[in-house]
């Protein structure tokens, strides 16, 4: 049998995810918040802290992405293009400035079994952005000053969040877009009697990635709402306030990770 995720097969095209490189190009719409500090301290696992310099600071992600491996999987979009939801929360790892992941939604079920693989706790869900287009007129947003996006996610048919950003400005340094990296906790637990509380996999891990890229960035003004909606917990996130909007596009691949900790049994 062949195959990196399963459906393990004779031929090894029916998993859901080919092994390693992935690749991923998408144009982002975000948007910073501040939550209450506590609330935001409640999502960490063990070995993370709460960032002492920006207590309930986080950025709320919705990504048009587009996804190929070894084999210009592009050329299908139905596989390789889907759109994503995320949130990432400050946070510290033994003192080093880190973003955690604790909700993310995706609309594709081989993305979101590359997401397990990495980490992320993605669950299925509908997001929507505005696109611009450079023909112009008035069915597109200019890229540029006055330019307006709005961005949703719904899980289960229910809104969860909902965002809006007005343009500004160009980022002068778009680099400082992606400092901090990322950190996710990767969890498979058991399903033999007896063993529920002692998952096969447990292990905090840090996301690398190689040939990150950031361009067309601009910031302006944002409004965004975490909605209640029954099974989620987004919204147990109240934002106090919103800081900047952002819209750019992002480029990077994944080969690897970096184990954390393991407290795998």
């Amino acid at each position: 049998m062949k195959g990196y995720t399963v459906p393990l097969s004779p031929r090894g095209i029916a998993n859901l995810a080919p092994a390693p490189p992935w690749h991923y190009a998408g144009t982002v719409v975000s948007a910073e918040f501040f939550t209450d500090p506590a609330a935001a301290t409640a999502t960490l696992p063990e070995g993370l802290a709460p960032d002492p310099d920006y207590a309930g600071h986080g950025v709320a992600m919705f990504i048009d992405w587009q996804y190929s491996a070894a084999n210009l999987e592009y050329l299908d979009p139905a596989r390789s293009q889907y759109r994503e939801f995320f949130i990432t929360l400050d946070a510290h790892y033994e003192g080093t400035p880190v973003s955690w992941c604790p909700y993310i939604y995706v609309d594709n079920d081989s993305a979101m079994a590359r997401g397990w693989v990495q980490g992320f706790p993605k669950k299925l869900g509908a997001v929507h952005q505005t696109r611009a287009y450079s023909v112009g007129g008035p069915g597109t947003p200019v890229l540029g000053p006055g330019g307006q996006f709005g961005a949703t996610a719904s899980s289960t048919g229910q809104r969860i969040a909902e965002a809006r950003i007005t343009l500004e400005e160009p980022v002068l340094d778009p680099a400082a877009l992606m400092t901090r990296p990322l950190v996710n906790l990767r969890h498979f637990p058991r399903l033999a009697a007896g063993q529920h509380d002692k998952p096969a996999v447990h292990e905090l891990v840090m996301s690398v990635l190689d040939d990150a890229a950031v361009s067309d960035a601009w910031a302006g003004t944002a409004d965004l709402s975490f909605l209640p909606a029954h099974g989620e917990e987004l919204a147990d996130l109240p934002i106090r306030r919103t800081g900047r909007g952002f819209h750019y596009d992002l480029a990077y691949t994944v080969t690897d990770l970096k184990t954390l900790i393991d407290q795998s049994n």
